[in-house]
């Protein structure tokens, strides 16, 4: 590809917007909006002003923040019957698995999918039959999942030399060396997921401390994702691209910013098991984890209360947590027996002031993302291979797209919404969240118009809305030295009657972690009561 087919194309055109390259076009008109969580809100707790209490409450349990792992706390001390209260800033619940709908569909503002869960991953396990995503288990032991649950085919496509193919892996144009390092690099992950360290644990396992102790496998967390490539003699540009793309996937950061660990984690760790699907098989549903979102709120509803900031919290035997509620302009004290931070550590450090514990977040980066649901008149199309779930551009800034109507049942939707994710690591972490906070809607609705028409000029005119959101700390990032690094440990020491509960602590954001620290937390929280059932 010669530098002038690069500048036109779908990788030339996210890159210059990233860059802050305008392409003179004029776009069409097309209404949408520009959502997020409350910054200004948030960013009060850096110095704000607020009003005194006003009101005391108590309760047995406060658990501040309502993603995925607060709800997993939540779930678990309603089932103990334990007195909470679950308080959270935004006016929903579910962090960046929360969801949207409109009169075509469901779609999802964030996560979008979770893989069969290893054996490892029981909390998510029980999780899943509770809610009928496991209705059973066959003769060998292996879990039946509910048939409309399993991402349907065509899963993946990929966008390569102007046409498209069917899977990740680029395979167009690609010659018998560089398919010969793929086998030889898939190879070498097969081997990792197969491999136990010396203390007999997998080397590589969700969630992540379930994974060997093993010094020599540890070690490859103070590697840079590239700098093991570069040392084991991964050189082809069709690989490090395909893996650049996973990382910034599931990580929102590339090769150099991403631990050898943690690259090496996303392929060897992920080992579940269906009686009715293969290994790889995801499951989805047209809200992305938007689904599992309403099904813990639900459960909990009477608990929540949304639209309520954590200010501070006071440490002590009896600790107590200000909540400011800014549709009133008022503070209530609310004061608990143990409390339970579903924050990341960012928050958490503001939170709480001083004390008997450190609260560091020092090596603690997140990774902005910018999301999109575009709604269409009718689907997406291209040469080669069909639409699928994912569909992924090779070389882009941007990732591609999900189809939020991908499983349904209709023969074939004549209206959709695609999912557009663009992980912004285009700049340092704080250097793009200024940039993205300083763009406005209309810039950002040109940014994704421009690339979606480039790849799908079929698409033009059907374009109905355009609605964005912003995520500014959307995920950890695992970078080199961090997953087994002091700062990490420290987070995952418990303080009762105060604990801690996020996918952050994990140093990866993905649901199994999220859910199962916060349903650790809510356990260590009973025992401390001595209220566990």
């Amino acid at each position: 590809m010669n530098r002038r087919h690069w500048l036109t194309s779908a990788a030339g055109l996210a890159g210059a917007a990233a860059a802050g390259v305008w392409l003179h076009r004029a776009p069409e008109t097309v209404p949408g909006e520009l959502l997020g969580a409350d910054h200004a809100l948030g960013h009060r707790l850096r110095g704000g002003t607020f009003p005194a209490p006003s009101e005391t409450l108590t309760t047995d349990v406060l658990v501040v923040g309502g993603g995925i792992a607060g709800l997993a706390a939540g779930l678990r001390l309603r089932d103990a019957s334990a007195d909470f209260l679950l308080a959270e800033l935004e006016e929903e619940v579910g962090g960046n698995s929360r969801s949207g709908a409109n009169a075509i569909s469901a779609y999802p503002w964030g996560a979008h999918y979770v893989p069969l869960p290893t054996k490892e991953s029981v909390e998510v396990r029980r999780l899943f039959e509770r809610l009928g995503v496991i209705t059973g288990y066959d003769p060998a032991g292996l879990p039946v999942y509910d048939d409309y649950m399993l991402c349907a085919d065509p899963d993946e496509r990929l966008y390569l030399h102007g046409r498209w193919q069917d899977g990740l892996v680029p395979l167009l144009g690609v010659g018998a060396n560089e398919r010969a390092e793929y086998q030889r690099f898939f190879d070498h992950m097969a081997a990792y997921k197969a491999l136990r360290g010396k203390d007999g644990r997998r080397a590589f396992s969700i969630p992540i401390d379930t994974s060997s102790g093993d010094p020599e496998l540890r070690a490859l967390d103070r590697l840079s994702f590239r700098a093991w490539l570069d040392r084991e003699g991964y050189q082809g540009e069709h690989l490090r691209w395909l893996l650049d793309y996973s990382c910034r996937d599931d990580y929102g950061a590339g090769l150099d910013h991403v631990s050898a660990w943690a690259g090496i984690h996303y392929f060897a760790s992920r080992n579940g098991r269906a009686s009715n699907a293969e290994h790889d098989t995801v499951l989805t549903w047209a809200a992305g984890n938007g689904w599992l979102v309403d099904k813990l709120r639900t459960a909990i509803a009477d608990h929540v209360r949304t639209r309520a900031l954590a200010i501070r919290v006071k440490d002590g035997e009896r600790p107590t947590v200000d909540l400011y509620l800014p549709d009133e302009n008022r503070v209530v004290r609310v004061r608990a027996r143990a409390v339970v931070l579903a924050v990341p550590r960012f928050v958490a450090k503001r939170l709480l002031h001083g004390g008997r514990f450190a609260t560091n977040d020092q090596g603690f980066e997140y990774s902005p993302w910018l999301v999109a649901n575009l709604s269409l008149d009718h689907l997406p199309s291209g040469p080669g291979a069909d639409l699928a779930w994912d569909n992924v551009v090779y070389g882009s800034a941007m990732l591609g797209y999900v189809v939020s109507t991908h499983q349904s049942l209709a023969m074939r939707p004549k209206q959709t919404v695609i999912t557009w994710y663009w992980p912004l690591d285009h700049l340092p972490p704080a250097a793009a969240r200024q940039q993205a906070l300083g763009r406005s809607t209309e810039e950002w609705k040109h940014l994704i118009q421009t690339e979606v028409l480039h790849l799908h000029p079929e698409l033009k005119g059907a374009i109905r809305r355009i609605d964005l959101r912003l995520w500014g700390h959307a995920m950890i990032r695992p970078r080199p030295g961090f997953i087994w690094g002091e700062a990490r440990q420290q987070a995952l020491r418990q303080h009762p009657p105060i604990f801690f509960a996020h996918s952050d602590m994990a140093g990866i954001s993905i649901f199994e972690e999220a859910y199962t620290f916060g349903v650790k937390a809510a356990e260590g929280v009973l025992d401390h009561l001595g209220l566990r059932v």
